[in-house]
């Protein structure tokens, strides 16, 4: 007789972990831990303040650094802000020793 009811306790013990399991595959790990999941019709954060949205990001000066046969250095400087490429040239100048 115990080894009817032990089996029975067992079967009733693994049900009751497959439905456990059951059920929590059917949450998202957001609702396990509490966290309200946003939905996807939403725009962004950045999408409600018009000033952010206008804001473009800063572009790098390119440059293209040349050496000739006898070793000297000339470069090519682009870029949107001027006062960014006049610091990129004096800093080539002063790295590479010209003037």
């Amino acid at each position: 007789m115990k080894k009817k009811n032990k089996k029975h306790y067992m079967l009733n013990i693994a049900i009751i972990i497959f439905i456990s399991l059951f059920a929590i595959s059917f949450l998202s790990p957001l609702e396990v831990y509490g966290i309200e999941k946003t939905s996807s019709t939403q725009s962004p954060i950045y999408g409600k303040n018009p000033e952010i949205g206008q804001i473009k990001p800063k572009k790098p000066v390119k440059i293209k650094l040349k050496r000739s046969n006898k070793g000297e250095y000339s470069w090519d400087l682009s870029g949107d802000n001027v006062e960014d490429i006049v610091k990129v040239d004096k800093r080539l100048r002063k790295l590479l020793e010209i003037e």
